[in-house]
């Protein structure tokens, strides 16, 4: 290695410190505990979307209500209930996932893998446009109140933002969302005041308000019919179903949080739930108070309201203006803040994905700051593309935004439904639980469908284009990785079938004779298929064999109860295996293991380790080799013993490299 090598390394390692903070150890008691989110942070980290959407949501459905806007007095009624519907029926996602995984874990576990590959495929594309949608819906809100000549550099700073949160998020969850804190508090304490002024204002309207809408609703049904009335309301109402977007952001990062993780989970739902409902229905309850009619200049309604609201408190000159721009302000600031809530559930879809096959197993790796840097990554540059591909366009963001949010929340609605039908003798309150989950289904079923259907030509079929296409993708990566499975599967139980005990007597190590140091995996099949080449190309040559093996602790092995323990056992008996079957072939053997969230760095620890004691030693590895190599195959498989063999060979260290042919 070149006398420059390390230097250059220690000004990365520098940079990388600074930016994204020292590592942290996966296997310290302490770390769990520092990294994951208590209710309040993360009511604040993936409840912001849900109460960003109140930014646009019920202005959308009081829209769509034309002339009729007595009708609103249901629909913020609807509002609240819908909510808190679905918050209760996610509660129960909560109990029964508690590692995770939200609308994935339930489709897959209640509806069958390919179920839970299509509510898996909607998730990711919803996050990727909850950044997209968010954080130009708060750049709009920005440079509306900017001169013209600014709109030009709109799309660049969209970008720049984009950026700086997959940094923030690189980072790790807590500390992302400890700096976006204030805005959140901003946003709810602002809100708040308003609604609670602005309804109180008018509060001895209310009544009067109830009779009028009661008459003006009987008068409409004789004129045009109960069918139309029907019709005009639920049109709104589920053209209003942005409204309800991120709820299911804490089933699907459950095990983000602090233990007890379902009562976490459960608070963290009813704070979300009650600020979210408090705060949509509020606001079409302003819109029908203060008479809010849509502004000819492009203000928003909200605006126009707040407007309205802040003029009869009569403040000093300048300061309503001021508190307006504040609020406004935070208003955008919080889309920002809901962008954040994409980089924290995508990146959670992705890991449990990755799980199961249906993407590159990457996806459930650990950064040194415990996040999963892939999918953080991905999602960040996917988002970026759709920013530059619509130009920032909420419109036709939002068009693409809803109906797969929908998509989501019926599958597992019906996963729920199907659960307690067929658990109904083990519960007593199965009944109630299955008609929580029935009417959640039936609501949120109708608004996909009326969202899909009015939307369709608007922009809606790109979200149909886009999400079959992840789920086709995610079908040629699940079948590679099943047939490689399977043949590995034939491999070990042709090579490494059998137990092995330990030997009474095993032979001594000579630590000055001839050594021969595998890197194994969890294939056994592969480890013997290298032990067998050695000992066919060498025979008799080595004396010893030690056996470096390293636990990668990934989202699975971090993430549920004992799964660290359960990581360490599979990879003790693994060694032991290796090292009784050399002890009955008489040879002198030994291993030695390691844990940590980068296996390229722990081998190199463990290879210096292993030079040291044996100094007359050779590297040996095993790797893939497809008949059928393409851009899919590297991708979709590590490339840990190509980056082992140059690091030892730059080290002095010699190491060669058996192919393992894959057809």
């Amino acid at each position: 290695m070149s006398s420059s090598s390390p230097h250059r390394l220690g000004i990365v390692q520098r940079i990388t410190g600074v930016l994204f903070g020292p590592p942290r150890d996966p296997l310290s008691p302490e770390t769990r505990g520092h990294i994951t989110l208590i209710a309040f942070f993360a009511w604040v980290g993936l409840g912001a979307d849900g109460l960003s959407s109140s930014a646009y949501g019920p202005e959308e459905a009081f829209k769509a209500l034309g002339t009729h806007v007595h009708l609103s007095l249901y629909l913020a009624i609807a509002t609240a209930f819908t909510v808190f519907l679905i918050s209760l029926a996610y509660n129960q996602v909560i109990e029964l996932f508690p590692t995770g995984g939200g609308g994935y874990k339930v489709a897959t576990a209640l509806l069958g893998p390919y179920s839970g590959l299509v509510s898996g495929a909607a998730l990711i594309v919803d996050y990727v446009l909850t950044i997209a949608i968010s954080v130009a819906s708060g750049v709009d809100a920005v440079f509306s109140s900017l001169p013209p000549g600014w709109q030009g550099s709109k799309l660049t700073t969209e970008i720049g933002l984009t950026i700086l949160l997959v940094l923030l998020n690189l980072r790790g969850i807590k500390e992302s969302i400890k700096i976006l804190t204030p805005i959140f508090l901003g946003f709810v304490i602002t809100h708040v005041f308003l609604i609670i002024y602005g309804v109180g204002s008018k509060v001895d309207h209310v009544g009067v308000l109830w009779n009028d809408t009661i008459q003006e609703t009987s008068s409409l049904a004789g004129e045009m019919g109960w069918v139309f009335v029907a019709s005009l309301f639920l049109r709104a109402y589920s053209l209003g179903g942005g409204t309800y977007t991120g709820i299911e952001a804490v089933s699907n990062n459950i095990n983000a949080l602090a233990e007890p993780r379902v009562k976490t989970g459960k608070w963290t739902m009813f704070y979300m739930a009650l600020s979210l409902a408090f705060t949509a229905a509020g606001i079409i309850l302003l819109y029908l108070l203060w008479s809010a009619v849509p502004s000819k200049t492009g203000e928003t309604l909200n605006a126009v309201v707040f407007r309205s609201v802040i003029d009869s408190l009569n403040l000093p000159a300048g300061m309503g203006s001021i508190f307006l721009t504040v609020t406004l302000v935070l208003e955008g600031a919080l889309l920002y803040v809901a962008a954040n809530t994409g980089l924290l559930g995508g990146p959670a879809v992705l890991a449990n994905m990755a799980e199961d096959r249906w993407v590159p197993t990457q996806f459930g790796q650990l950064s040194s700051r415990l996040v999963t840097k892939h999918g953080i990554v991905l999602m960040g540059i996917t988002a970026i593309g759709i920013l530059m591909w619509s130009h920032g366009n909420v419109d036709l963001l939002a068009v693409l935004y809803s109906i797969n949010v929908f998509l989501t929340f019926t599958m597992s609605l019906l996963g729920l439904c199907i659960y307690w039908w067929r658990h109904r003798t083990e519960n007593s309150h199965w009944w109630s639980r299955l008609a929580l989950s029935l009417v959640g289904f039936i609501v949120t079923g109708s608004i996909l469908i009326v969202t899909l259907v009015e939307k369709f030509y608007e922009g809606g079929w790109v979200t149909t284009v886009i999400t079959s296409s992840v789920v086709i993708l995610c079908l040629l990566i699940r079948e590679h990785y099943k047939s490689t499975a399977l043949q590995m599967k034939k491999v070990d139980e042709m090579l490494a079938g059998q137990a092995l005990k330990p030997v009474e007597n095993p032979p001594i190590i000579d630590p000055d004779a001839p050594t021969a140091v595998f890197m194994i995996s969890r294939s056994r099949g592969a480890g013997m298929h290298t032990i067998l080449w050695v000992q066919r190309l060498f025979p008799d040559h080595f004396r010893n064999f030690v056996f470096l093996s390293v636990g990668a602790v990934d989202t699975h092995s971090y993430g549920g109860e004992g799964a660290l323990e359960q990581l360490q056992k599979e990879v003790h008996e693994s060694c032991e295996y290796y090292v009784n079957f050399c002890h009955r072939h008489d040879i002198a053997a030994k291993s030695m293991e390691a844990y940590g969230i980068d296996r390229v760095a722990e081998l190199t620890e463990l290879a210096n380790k292993a030079r040291e004691e044996f100094p007359n030693c050779i590297f040996f590895a095993s790797k893939l080799i497809f008949v059928h190599d393409n851009w899919m195959t590297r991708i979709l498989h590590n490339q840990t013993a190509l980056a082992m063999q140059r690091i030892l060979h730059l080290q002095g260290m010699f190491m060669v490299i058996l192919p393992m042919k894959v057809d």
